[in-house]
């Protein structure tokens, strides 16, 4: 009986966390609308709805550490809940790269761009792929997958990469553009440390699958 009381609080946290992880993706995906679209209304509300995210992994945590202080987990069990707090943390973490990317979109207003966005939807449309099969990963213990995913990080390396040195170029070659250039490159930057954050939920996988941590993917490209 007590460890079926026991189970059912770690479910509860799994809830939490997919709850907060369908949020964070939402807020994503928005703020990628909202950049193709130069919504700066849609960029507002992303803003201002970052609190939300923010609660949500504040009171995931402290149910994480409650569980913990009163059940005193070992082995598997702690694992899962020491995972399932780093998830949340690179989720709300997540969260903030939208928000940055939502302010970018208010700071740009309707101002022309200085090229066209090009790799930048696409880096942001793969991380957010990244990121939502990163928590199907975590729920089915697949760590064949979450490797996988790992592996996809270098293409959004590569997309940030190519983004960076197009618009570093425009710069030199037209300095009036440096303003409306370097907020692209912010953009393309939130985007590709989503990717990144993906890989640290999916290192978390495989530590709760294998019982020990490792670096997946250390090498660039």
């Amino acid at each position: 009986m007590a460890r079926e009381r026991f189970r059912k609080h770690i479910n509860k946290l799994e809830d939490e966390m997919m709850d907060l992880g369908c949020t964070v993706a939402a807020a994503v995906g928005h703020a990628i609308s909202a950049l193709k679209n130069r919504d700066v209304d849609a960029a507002k509300k992303i803003v201002n709805d970052d609190m939300i995210i923010n609660r949500k992994r504040w009171e995931t945590e402290e149910n994480c550490i409650n569980l913990i202080a009163l059940q005193q987990p070992v082995a598997s069990d702690l694992r899962e809940i020491v995972a399932i707090m780093n998830i949340i943390t690179d989720l709300e973490r997540i969260g903030d790269y939208a928000e940055g990317v939502a302010k970018i979109v208010i700071l740009l207003g309707k101002e022309p761009l200085v090229k066209p966005l090009d790799n930048i939807p696409q880096m942001a449309e793969k991380g957010l792929d990244m990121l939502n099969r990163s928590i199907k990963a975590f729920i089915e213990r697949d760590s064949d997958m979450a490797k996988k995913i790992c592996d996809e990080d270098d293409e959004v390396d590569k997309l940030y990469d190519k983004t960076y040195h197009e618009l570093l170029s425009r710069m030199i070659a037209k300095p009036d553009t440096i303003t409306n250039a370097t907020y692209l490159i912010w953009a393309s930057h939130n985007f590709e440390r989503i990717a990144d954050r993906v890989t640290n939920i999916c290192e978390r996988t495989i530590f709760l699958v294998t019982g020990s941590m490792q670096k997946i993917n250390v090498s660039k490209y």
